[in-house]
């Protein structure tokens, strides 16, 4: 796989602490919903640990993007709410930036990917954003971001590498510490790295022995190489049925937090994802999208061994189009 490197070995110290993500969920108190954490005896026996599921695919918007969507929005002054925010993303930023500024009455600009789900491209108009489709192989999303920025005069809220995003995000990890105590291991699903580190300043503050690890789909493993040789990592865009993880680098915010709070970064295979989302269904009764099962397919899978321990285990997401699911399970 080819990849450009860019050195961040001088990389500054991670500029958040736990204390942006207790602001944070301040902010979202009352408004993004408490997920359920939920258990499973078949899990355990499966794996030989004790698992514990923070179930983010029954957050609002159905991902924990909202989290993050809303604690931006929220820190905005007055006047840039007024002219509004343009963002970028496969469907779950999107969706939760949407949403986030229905509910703050905030203008919204999305701009998506043209084979992006159409449930999700359909639930962002339906929040009152305006959708602007593109090329996701031959067209750059952050230059279609900054040129509507600068031309409508909007306020870019990026999708993971943003400060207030990060903590917004870490509000789940902190819920799921404050349900169940301390844990053994955590493992969260990484694409740009906003739920890991966020996640990642929470597991630190609230358990301290906490091995937490990031799980990336292994066609689009540039986290894994990122964290390897220690600078970004720049791939192709991934083909992977995780769609929410075809990213291509993770964050210049995201990165130096990962590299100095997580243990490692794990890959699991489509055919893990597929395997993990009917065993919810099966299972747990719940749905979960491809990308969403990133954490538990590792567990699940003894990517990581996991016997004996207290795991967390964060679901991302949930929006995944009932005929693909049909289709996955079926297969």
């Amino acid at each position: 796989m080819s990849a450009q490197t860019q050195d961040h070995s001088h990389a500054p110290s991670p500029a958040l602490i736990y204390d942006d993500v207790v602001a944070a969920a301040g902010r979202i108190e009352g408004i993004a919903h408490r997920t359920p954490v939920l258990t499973s005896r078949t899990a355990d026996a499966r794996t030989g640990a004790t698992l514990f599921f923070k179930a983010e695919n029954l957050q609002r918007g159905g991902a924990f993007k909202f989290r993050g969507a809303y604690n931006a929005i929220a820190r905005l002054p007055e006047d840039a709410k007024r002219r509004g925010v343009v963002a970028f993303s496969s469907g779950n930023h999107a969706q939760a930036i949407a949403y986030a500024g229905q509910l703050q009455n905030v203008p919204t600009v999305i701009i998506m990917p043209q084979d992006a789900p159409a449930m999700k491209v359909a639930a962002t108009k339906g929040y009152g954003g305006e959708v602007v489709l593109f090329d996701r192989y031959t067209e750059d999303r952050e230059a279609i971001g900054r040129r509507l920025s600068a031309e409508r005069g909007l306020t870019l809220i990026p999708p993971y590498d943003h400060d207030d995003v990060i903590a917004g995000q870490g509000t789940a990890a902190k819920e799921l510490f404050e349900e169940v105590g301390p844990l053994d291991m955590l493992f969260v699903c990484l694409g740009g790295g906003g739920l890991l580190a966020g996640s990642a300043l929470a597991a630190k503050a609230l358990s301290p022995e906490c091995r937490v690890f990031g799980v990336e789909p292994e066609a689009g493993n540039d986290g894994q190489q990122s964290f390897r040789t220690g600078s970004i990592v720049r791939i192709p865009v991934p083909s992977t049925i995780a769609d929410g993880a075809q990213t291509t680098y993770l964050g210049s915010k995201t990165f130096p937090i990962i590299r100095s709070l997580v243990e490692d970064i794990v890959t699991v295979s489509d055919a893990m994802l597929v395997d993990a989302m009917r065993f919810f269904v099966e299972r747990m009764k719940i749905v979960v999208e491809p990308t969403g099962c990133l954490s538990s397919a590792a567990v699940l899978n003894g990517v990581v061994p996991c016997a004996g321990k207290r795991v967390g285990i964060i679901i991302s997401g949930g929006n995944v189009d009932p005929k693909a699911l049909a289709g996955f399970l079926a297969g």
